[in-house]
This record gives C-alpha cells, structure tokens and sequence, in this order.
C-alpha cells in the first residue's frame, strides 16, 4: 500500500478542519436563526389593527389588491399622497385629518409590499412598476386633474407620474423626496444599508428585530418625540405582513440608479413645492436644491429642526406650505375638470 507523504496528511486534516468549522458555523447560524427569526403577522391582525372605516382594499389587477382610503367631501379638490420606503399611508394621517378638515378629497395607498397591501403576483417593484400603481388608481378613482404627492421614494414615484402625465396634474409636492442621483451627504438608516447586503438581505428577510426597526426610524427623524412606542410598532409589524420583508429584499435587489428619467424634469412646468426637513440625514437638503435647478417652476421650502418624514414631525409646520400651493392652484381648475366621482 501507498505510504501517504506528509503533505497530504495536512493538506487532508486541513479540509477536515474547514468542513468542520463550517459545519459549526452554519449550526450556529441555524440557532440563531431558531432564536431570533421573527414570524409573519396573519393579515387579519394586521387588518383589525391598522385598517380603519376608511380602508378599501382595490384589485387594480389580477391578484394586485393595493390598501387604499379615499376620504374627505368627494366634491372636494384632490390631493393624492405616496408614502416612502418601508413605510405606509399611516404616514399622511396627520395631513389627511387637516386637509379633509378644509373640504379637501384625499387619497392615499399602500403600495405594494408595504402596509396592508402585501406582494404582487409579478414580484415587480420598480418606480415604473410604482408609478404604473398610482396611473390604474387615479384612473379607477376617475380622478382627471389633481394634486399629487410624495415622500421619500414616493417622492420619486410622484415626479415621474409628473413627467408621463403633465396635464392631468394641477400641482406637484415632492417631501424630502428621491431623485438626485448618489447625492453627497446622504447617510442611509442601518435598516437600509443591511438590506444592500447579500447576506443581511437574506437574514432580513426572516429575521427583523424590533430594535432594528427603532434605530432606523430614529436615524430617519429629528423630533424624537414622534418615535413613540406605538408609532414604531407600526412601521415594525406591517413589514411582518406576509410577504413584505421578501419583497423588500426583491426590491432592493431591482434597484437601477440613475433610470434616465430626471433628464425630463426640466421639461415640467407644474407649480411644484420642495418641502424639505433641513435636518434629513437620508436624502440632504441639498437634493432639495438639486431639484429646483431641474425645475422651472418650484418654490422650496426647509424646515428648520425637521428629519426625513416632516408630515409626521410637524404636521402643521409642513402643511402650511402645501395649503398655500393649493391654493394659488385650486381657482385654474374649471368646473369642466372637476373629478367624476367614482362608483
């Protein structure tokens, strides 16, 4: 029999001892996994916690069904509102109970795979994809001119329905919005960074901490005030809606940069607010500057002591901005442009 040289008893112990250390890393990797993973919410908590009197649940297509509320006087002037990443409509409420207050129509949804309104069949989670969201449901509504805004990504969804439909709207409000390709001195939450990871993305997707939820909020905001126990409850269960934390991953994942599409937005003469919390560490108050050399016809407004979601951490300070645009729009709508209501 071969007499085995000692370079291969080693080169032999050495694979050994990875297969080994492998095997405990992965086991320990499963414990953890056992210990921390966090299950999905069924939608009928969910539902019975966070739908209200208002909440309608539309199918724009086959299995597409987008949590939707459209509150307010149905004569009243529209304004449709899209909320930011990993977020929900919850996040308009406080400008909502105002503007319906005035006699305003409000609309707001969850869109896909956030707040009630879970995955789609098609997995597609693009601002296109978005933006095609707000055209079936604005068309469902019969709304045919309109205020549109938008936070955060939302923000970006809300310009480039601005660009492919310019005459339909009456007035674009982008908050803190996205837009700007890689603006310097933005500093995502630790939430958004894990989810750029390979790894991490596929832990978040089972494994989502509350105090994960909490630091990233909190990183988002500047009046800490707002970050109750509840308001973070919120943000932290609807993402454990079924399906949700996936599709974040998915969407992350479909994430393409610099789509080409703010090459147009020097075309777009909507009367448009930038409405910017000057303390916002995720997208700078210099995007909002950005914005208004693309725009010919913007007025910016900043908001002093104010993060990343400023219709929750000053509701009245960051309507005030929006009810006087409303305003100056409102008169340029004619009786013939009126919305129909839907049925």
């Amino acid at each position: 029999m071969a007499r085995v040289s000692m370079q291969e008893r080693r080169r032999r112990s050495w694979w050994r001892g990875l297969g080994y250390g492998l095997l405990v890393v992965f086991g320990l990797l499963a414990v953890l996994w056992a210990v921390f993973a966090t299950p999905d919410i069924p939608v009928e908590r969910l539902k019975a916690k966070y739908a209200s009197d208002a909440s309608q649940f539309v199918e724009l297509s086959p299995g597409t069904i987008i949590h939707v509320r459209d509150e307010g006087p149905r004569s009243g002037f529209p304004v449709v509102l899209v909320h930011g990443s990993n977020a929900s409509l919850h996040t308009w409420e406080p400008w909502v109970q105002r503007l319906t207050a005035k006699g305003y129509r409000v609309v707001t949804l969850d869109l896909p795979a956030h707040g009630l309104s879970g995955p789609t069949p098609q997995g597609d989670y693009t601002n296109a994809a978005y933006v095609r969201i707000v055209e079936q449901l604005v068309d469902r509504l019969g709304l045919t001119r309109f205020a549109l805004g938008g936070n955060s990504m939302g923000g970006g969804v809300a310009w480039r329905y601005a660009v492919r439909h310019p005459d339909r709207l009456a007035a674009l409000i982008l908050v803190d919005a996205t837009g700007q390709p890689a603006p310097k001195g933005s500093s995502p939450p630790l939430g958004f960074r894990l989810a750029r990871v390979p790894i991490a993305r596929d832990l978040l997707a089972t494994v989502t901490p509350r105090g994960l939820i909490d630091k990233s909020f909190k990183q988002s905001i500047s009046n800490q005030a707002i970050a109750t126990p509840a308001m973070v409850d919120r943000y932290w269960e609807l993402l454990l809606y079924p399906g949700n934390r996936r599709a974040t991953v998915q969407r992350f994942g479909q994430y393409q940069g610099d789509d080409g599409a703010a090459g147009k937005l020097k075309a777009l003469t909507v009367p448009t607010l930038l409405l910017w919390g000057r303390e916002d560490r995720l997208i700078p108050v210099s995007v909002a500057a950005w914005f208004s050399q693309q725009l010919p016809n913007a007025r910016v407004t900043l908001l002093d002591g104010i993060g990343h979601i400023p219709m929750e951490e000053a509701p009245d300070r960051s309507l005030a901005p929006v009810l006087e645009l409303l305003g100056t729009v409102q008169p340029t709508v004619s009786a013939a442009e009126t919305p129909r209501q839907s049925a």
